[in-house]
């Protein structure tokens, strides 16, 4: 996949097929928006997601919301998807300013050769957001381009939104979390050194330290499944700050793995978040923590049928 970020300065050489949107989490309306233009790519066209860096609403909002995927997370997913080019357009106060005829004329046009496009009921664009799938779908005849809008998804009647599935991750419904993306809620990060203290009490873990931006489900100790250079694991995963061992406030992504006995740091791993067991807790001393991560540690088993 062909990755062009950080400047306005770009030309397509090939038609395209361009999906336009935020895709905060890639969820499963995300999803039906890019199977479009992936589905447009077997006539011919290469497959464009135009997306924009910082989001909208940290852009004009100054908003500090953390992420349901990464700019690195949503990167992978879109080149596992099939995705030939990615364009994270730099927003900023001039290109914020841009009108909305001219961003489709320069841009999808011009700088895209966009022959047919998807986006979303809710799209808006160029200056002041004026630009809408009317707008779009209005000046299709005169550059020559046919345009898809795609209809919301929904879930027991409910339309899927980005804002719908960052409510379930924050109260921990990693199930229904699942069901809105259509994956599992991942956490991806590079295995760091921890306190060791998992290898004195017979569990060992792998601990990372996700990034700011990234949106945490709540403190707590959650079933889950481990993917590593294409291997599949199953774990206890712990989130939190370890109150029983340690001071400290940052947060870490703690994962014990069953039947694995490799040697991991340094190494990138995905953890998927399946289901909330119990809030993290402060106990008295070592010896009561022990018998709880043991009592997670059957659950666990159980509740993966090993």
């Amino acid at each position: 996949m062909r990755l062009i970020q950080g400047t306005t300065e770009f030309e397509l050489q090939k038609e395209s097929a361009v999906a336009i949107g935020k895709f905060d989490g890639v969820h499963r309306g995300h999803q039906k928006l890019l199977q479009r233009i992936l589905d447009w790519k077997k006539e011919g066209l290469q497959a464009v997601v135009f997306t924009f860096d910082p989001p909208p609403a940290v852009f004009f909002e100054q908003t500090t919301q953390k992420e349901l995927t990464t700019q690195t997370e949503k990167r992978k997913l879109f080149e596992q998807m099939g995705i030939d080019v990615l364009i994270e357009f730099p927003l900023n106060v001039n290109t914020a300013a841009t009108k909305p005829v001219n961003f489709i004329e320069q841009i999808l046009v011009s700088k895209l050769k966009a022959k047919k496009i998807a986006a979303g009921t809710d799209l808006s664009f160029g200056y002041r957001g004026a630009g809408n799938c009317a707008l779009l779908q209005k000046m299709a005849e005169t550059y020559h381009y046919e345009v898809k809008i795609i209809d919301k998804v929904c879930l027991d009647g409910k339309e899927i939104s980005s804002t719908f599935v960052r409510k379930e991750v924050e109260e921990g419904n990693m199930e229904l979390a699942e069901k809105l993306l259509g994956y599992p809620y991942t956490v991806n990060g590079i295995v760091q050194h921890g306190q060791k203290l998992g290898r004195t009490i017979n569990m060992p873990t792998v601990n990372l330290l996700p990034i700011a931006d990234k949106l945490l489900p709540p403190r707590g100790v959650y079933f889950s499944k481990i993917y590593w250079e294409n291997r599949e694991f199953y774990g206890v995963t712990n989130i939190g700050c370890r109150p029983t061992v340690s001071d400290s406030a940052s947060i870490s992504v703690e994962t014990y793995i069953y039947q694995f006995n490799e040697e991991l740091y340094g190494h990138e791993i995905t953890v998927a978040l399946l289901h909330y067991r119990r809030p993290e807790m402060k106990f008295q001393n070592i010896e009561e923590l022990k018998h709880q991560m043991q009592k997670d540690r059957e659950a666990g088993a159980e509740y993966f049928n090993l």
